[in-house]
């Protein structure tokens, strides 16, 4: 008996932290709402760098997302909000960086390396058939005949 009341107590007490981890913002309208979650998914968690804010749970995404919350009550707009963060965290908060010098690289550079190997392939591929064809170990017409000569005469099995 018991082990069962431990049982309960400790469940209990786990679905207690389950719940804290959920942030409960009320909102004006259901355009702010979305607002928030579009940015909330749109920003990417300086922590976990793989995660958008909205589904992270480490400390810095919740302070992000009260912060998105705090601008959106003071009626900024999304542009101001993304600047802020960026000036902030640098462009690496945001999931798709805008096209500008420092983010070509990232825009282009797989591209450019797979253009890159492409020609490379096609180089060392038109080398080989060059030597090839230019290769010692080929036979003149003459040399071929004798050949099919000699193999014809040979007892075949």
């Amino acid at each position: 008996m018991k082990r069962w009341l431990a049982a309960a107590i400790l469940g209990l007490s786990i679905a207690g932290v389950a719940h804290a981890a959920i942030d409960t913002y009320q909102f004006a309208n259901d355009t702010d709402r979305e607002r928030f979650r579009e940015l909330t998914k749109e920003l990417r968690c300086p922590k976990c760098q793989n995660q958008d804010i909205a589904d992270s749970n480490a400390p810095i995404a919740a302070d992000l997302r009260k912060e998105i919350f705090r601008m959106l009550g003071e009626g900024k707009d999304n542009q101001q909000i993304i600047d802020f963060m960026v000036d902030r965290y640098g462009d690496f908060v945001r999931y798709k960086p805008a096209l500008t010098g420092k983010t070509a690289l990232l825009w282009f550079g797989p591209a450019g390396l797979l253009l890159g190997g492409l020609v490379i392939i096609a180089v060392i591929v038109r080398r080989r058939r060059v030597e090839r064809s230019d290769s010692p170990n080929t036979l003149s017409v003459e040399e071929r005949q004798r050949l099919d000569q000699l193999l014809d005469k040979t007892p075949h099995d």
